[in-house]
């Protein structure tokens, strides 16, 4: 008996890691998937879509300002989601494939959203527009329109994880932490909660460094290039190199600042082969701001100083203010 069920689990797992292994594709992928009636989502603004899009593509605006809490930029209850969903036809039990920009880890944050309510065929198009523009395919200014639907969502329990979950985890040898930020966030030298800091024993890999060439932002922030070419994933033998320190049979949570960054460090280790991935879905913004919470390189918030620095800028406005009326007045 043994002998015959062991192949089928065996089997059953192959399968697993091939699926896990699609979720993140190519302009080839969505030109297929839109032949055969694939659900397109574009995640940017409704301006950015208007400007032009895949052909096909469906958009309700900004999603991770539509579908997060502004201050905790956590989701919105699952009842919200689910009306905003419903409301752009959007359906999780169809093949739904998420894009934005190349490298834009919202967009794999959108994957992250299919597969929480529910979604088990969502895919990410990690090159988006950039990447379907290159390869020849025409853009779309005509909005395209979903019917309506009425789907029931619910939480899988396997793709995020919370805070009172997280605490438990801290120091079990069975779980490992990545983190996703820059090493200044993690070093407690970038403050963006009431401390710095970052979890006990987490291991730094900022999410860039997925990319074929992690300076590509700087570059682009520089104007020394024009194209976000850089921001396409490293070859999978590089990306393996680069979690070799990482067990993918171990437990593994992911967190950034809000969840976004991690969500694009965690596909890629999904499509890896690492079993057990989730985002730990407050991040440093809640994890920082609970003082009870053990972390290592600990720095606080300079309340004071920020305030001294916010007036200063505020100082610097008025005065450039005043120079600009002055211009004009000497100008008439």
């Amino acid at each position: 008996m043994t002998i015959r069920i062991l192949p089928r689990i065996a089997m059953g797992l192959l399968l697993a890691l091939s699926a896990q292994a699609q979720e993140i594709v190519d302009a080839p992928y969505v030109a297929a998937a839109l032949t055969r009636g694939a659900i397109i989502w574009d995640l940017r603004s409704g301006a950015d879509y208007a400007k032009g899009h895949i052909p096909g593509a469906v958009n309700f605006g900004n999603a991770g300002d539509l579908l997060r809490a502004s201050n905790t930029e956590d989701f919105l209850s699952t009842p919200q989601v689910e009306s905003l969903l419903n409301g752009a036809g959007i359906d999780l039990a169809k093949e739904v494939i998420v894009y934005s920009r190349t490298g834009d880890p919202m967009a794999h944050w959108g994957l992250i959203t299919v597969r929480h309510f529910g979604g088990r065929q969502g895919k990410v198009f990690h090159g988006g527009l950039d990447a379907w523009q290159a390869a020849g395919h025409p853009l779309s200014i005509e909005p395209a329109k979903l019917s309506p639907i009425g789907q029931k969502l619910s939480v899988s329990p396997g793709v995020q994880i919370y805070l009172p979950e997280v605490l438990a985890k801290v120091g079990n040898p069975a779980v490992q932490f990545v983190d996703a930020r820059s090493p200044k966030e993690y070093s407690g030298d970038d403050i963006r909660a009431l401390r710095g800091g970052h979890i006990p024993a987490a291991r730094n890999v900022p999410y860039e460094q997925n990319w074929a060439d992690p300076a590509t932002a700087a570059k682009l922030a520089r104007h020394e290039i024009k194209t976000r070419d850089g921001m396409a994933l490293k070859p999978p033998g590089q990306l393996k190199a680069l979690y070799a320190g990482l067990d993918p049979r171990k437990e593994t949570i992911v967190y950034c600042q809000s969840g976004v960054r991690a969500s694009e460090t965690a596909n890629v280790l999904r499509s890896l082969g690492f079993e057990q991935v989730r985002v730990f879905e407050e991040s440093w913004l809640g994890y920082g701001n609970n003082l009870a919470a053990p972390a290592e390189a600990v720095q606080f918030l300079n309340i004071g100083g920020l305030k001294g620095q916010i007036k200063h800028l505020e100082t610097e406005v008025e005065s450039l203010k005043s120079e600009l009326s002055a211009l004009k007045a000497a100008k008439n």
